[in-house]
This record gives C-alpha cells, structure tokens and sequence, in this order.
C-alpha cells in the first residue's frame, strides 16, 4: 500500500511540473514561473506532511523520488560552477582595459563581504539581545546530545589549523583536485587560479600578441558555450525550487519549531534586519532599493529553497550582468568570493548569536566591549573560506566558538531547526554577494544604469 501512495505522490509532482511547463509555453515570465513553483511546492509540502507524517516510510520514499528533480537541479548547478567561475574570470580579466582595475576590483569586493559580515555579527549581538536568547533554556535530547558530540569531535579537526594555515589553503596546490570542489576552499583556488590565468595573457599579450589572441577568442568561444550551458539549466529552476521547497516543509519537524520557536524568530529577525541594512546601502549609492529587490528576489527564492550559495553561483551572475546592469568581470568575481568569504548569514548573524546565547553559561557576559569587538573581529577574519553549501554556517560556528573559548557542544540543540534557519541565511548570503557586485560596480563607475533602471531587463534573463 505504501508503494501506492509514494507513486500517487511522484504522479502528483509530475503533474505541478506539466503546470509549470505550460506556464512556460504560454510565455509567462521567468520570475512568476519561480514563484508559482515556490508557492506550490510549499502547498505541496504541507498536505504531505499533514497526511503522512514526518518520518513516515511514505514520506521519506516520496522525498526520495522527489530529490531526482530538486537535488539533481543543485547537482547541474554544481556541475556548472568551476567552469563558469573560471571561464568567467579569466575573460573578464584578460578583457580588461587596465590590468590596475583587478586590484581595485578584488579590494572593493573583499572589502564589502568582510564589513558586512562584521556588520552582520552586530545585529546578531542585537537580536539575541532583544529576545533575551539562553542556551540554558533549551532542552537537550538525544539526537541534540549526539549533534553536540559529533560537533566536539570535528572541533579536533578545525583546532589543529591555525590561522596562517587556513589562509594558504586558499592557494590552490593541485587545481585538477579543486576542479572537484575536495575542499571548502576550493572555488577561492579556483578564482585565484583563473586571476594567474588572465594575468598570464596580459602579460603574453605585450610579448606575443598573435598567440594571446588566439588565446582569447578561444576563452571567448568556450565562455559562450558555457553560458549556454548555463541558460540550459537554469530553465530547470522553477521545477528545482517546486521539488526542494516541497520536500523542505514536508519533512520539518513541526515539534522542532515549536520548542526553538524563539531562536527562529530570533534569527529571522535579525536576517530580516540585515536584508534591510543592505536596501539602506542600495539607497545611499544612489540607487532604487525597489528596483534592486524586484530584480534579485527570483535568486534569493533559489537561495531560500537550494541552501546553497555556491549552487546560486550560476543564476546570481546571470541576475547581475542582465538585471541589475553589473560589469561582467565583477559580476564574476563577486558571486564567486560571495559564496566563501563574508556570508552575512552563516559567518556573521548565526555564529555570533550562539556565542551571546552561549557565554553566559561558562560564566562570561557578552555584552562587554572586550568581548563584542573581539567577537566581530574574530567573525570578520573567520568568515574567509566558509564554504557555500549546507553545513558552512556550522563550521563557522566551531570557529568563532573555539576561537572565544566557548564551548562547541551547545550548537547542537539546535538541530532540529538547522534546515529552516539555513533558508533564511543562504539567502541573505547570496544577496550580500549580489549587493557588493552592485556597489563595487557603482563606486569603480562601471553599472550600467540603463539596465538597472530598466523594469523589464529582471525578465530578459529569460529567454529562459
């Protein structure tokens, strides 16, 4: 009978994706197409977990045949980023009109993800402030107490590294190895890979123009193709987000919520907050903070749905370049840097609310300007090389928690609430990464403003 039921719930699935199809055959827009498949994947996860119940054999074989459609979308994104990422760069680089504009490019960039992070690290201090967060008054169970072990274990791991260490693991040794994406570094290596690439041509280029251009038109070729590829795959996205939202509700444990309802109050507050500090920036540059949401919510809505900043990778490029008017080449270099260093999310909010949540219970007040700037500080230079998938922000966490002297285990009473946080914060990593493309663009004078401030360029992405 259970069998019945999960091809009752497959055929069901098959049937919301036809909608979407001929939504897409009837020429409406890629951005209604994403929000009709976040709604209705959202509908469609609660009926499931209403009638089956989390944790139900149904429900979980169901989930199973659904991730066919949503984790196989992440994984053609995935598929996609190192070429992208390297392909993009090196063009943009070896394009470039003056070889001093990577400098001010890559400062400008860096220099945005890390402040806001920091920046991020301080409303988080504010919101576990305001709802008066204790990690005393949240209960411990089993598969708390076993997260918690698990998180002193790998703590081992990330003591042995020190600072300096972790720094030159940027540096790529075997980049065929950080092609596979091994290392949570690895999309750093690969754009600092690509950057000795495009400086290798110009350099070329002042000795030998002839094969430096030969060199070019091929990245241009390739970069076309790849480009194509992308715009392939993302016409996959309204299916993806339909398949993850779905299987995300679905499998939620309602008793989780209930219980942490406070902290996930809490953090979305404090995200909520944050998104609005980076509309006040979009404002301050002399930009429409409307204009800029309408233009970036299909991607965040990916962001919410996937976890993934990495994964997001694809689409925030297309978003930046098509959308929001952004020159290419910073368009590149910020969603790549964006999805490991500065994520205002998992590096800066969450981290820093589990160590005002946290001191306390060894005896520390948070609230003193010795700990508040050295847990910033800490934040800022820890929020480099947090890698862009599922489990970053738990990293960063181990980090800035050991780093404190504060004890690790606690982080694990949140487990059961982990994946609806983490919606929350991959989105708001990636708009941080989007925000600083913009900025950078406005402030090196390279945005186009026609784009920006045109209300249908959100739509030309699509030709999708």
């Amino acid at each position: 009978m259970n069998t019945f039921y999960i091809i009752l719930n497959v055929v069901v699935l098959i049937a919301l994706i036809g909608l979407l199809i001929r939504m897409q055959q009837k020429h409406y827009s890629f951005s209604k197409r994403v929000f009709t498949g976040l709604g209705l994947g959202i509908l469609l996860g609660i009926i499931l977990q209403a009638v089956y119940g989390t944790g139900s054999d149904v429900l979980s074989g169901t989930i199973g045949w659904y991730n066919i459609v949503g984790s196989g979308y992440v994984q053609l994104l995935m598929m996609i980023v190192v070429p992208l990422v390297m392909v993009s760069i090196i063009q943009s680089i070896i394009n470039l009109e003056k070889t001093s504009d990577l400098g001010k490019m890559s400062a400008w960039i860096i220099g945005s993800l890390v402040s806001t992070a920091m920046a991020a690290a301080l409303v988080g201090v504010g919101s576990a402030a305001v709802f008066d967060l204790n990690a005393g008054e949240i209960e411990a169970g089993q598969a708390e107490q076993e997260r918690g072990s698990v998180l002193e274990s790998t703590l081992g791991d990330i003591e042995d590294e020190s600072m300096p260490e972790r720094i030159l693991s940027f540096v790529p040794s075997n980049i065929f190895q950080d092609m596979t994406q091994d290392r949570p570094t690895s999309v750093i290596a690969v754009v600092i890979f690509s950057i000795i690439v495009g400086i290798a041509v110009l350099g070329l280029r002042r000795k030998n123009p002839e094969e430096a251009e030969r060199f070019t038109k091929g990245v241009n070729t390739v970069f076309s193709v790849v480009m194509r590829i992308v715009t392939l795959i993302l016409r996959l996205t309204p299916f993806g987000i339909l398949s993850l939202i779905s299987t995300t509700v679905a499998s939620t444990e309602m008793a989780g919520i209930l219980q942490l309802g406070k902290f996930v109050i809490a953090s979305y507050a404090a995200l909520l907050v944050m998104f609005l500090i980076h509309l006040v920036l979009i404002g301050v540059f002399g930009l429409n903070p409307v204009t800029y949401f309408k233009k970036v919510l299909p991607v965040l809505s990916f962001a919410f749905t996937s976890r993934s900043s990495a994964g997001t990778i694809p689409l925030n490029i297309q978003a930046q370049k098509n959308s929001l008017g952004v020159d290419q080449g910073i368009a590149n270099m910020s969603a790549s840097f964006g999805a490991t260093i500065g994520q205002n999310g998992c590096a800066g909010i969450y981290p820093a609310m589990l160590a005002v949540m946290i001191a306390p219970s060894v005896g520390i007040d948070p609230f003193t300007p010795g700990f508040l700037i050295q847990l910033v500080l800490i934040i800022g230079i820890s929020s480099f090389g947090v890698a862009g998938v599922g489990g970053g922000a738990t990293f960063a966490a181990l980090i800035v928690l050991s780093s404190m002297g504060l004890p690790v285990a606690l982080a694990g009473l949140l487990i059961s609430i982990e994946p609806l946080i983490d919606m929350g914060r991959t989105a708001l990593n990636v708009n941080g990464s989007m925000l600083t493309g913009t900025l950078s663009s406005r402030i090196l004078k390279k945005l186009n403003w026609n784009t920006f401030n045109d209300k249908t360029a959100v739509e030309h992405e699509s030709t999708l």
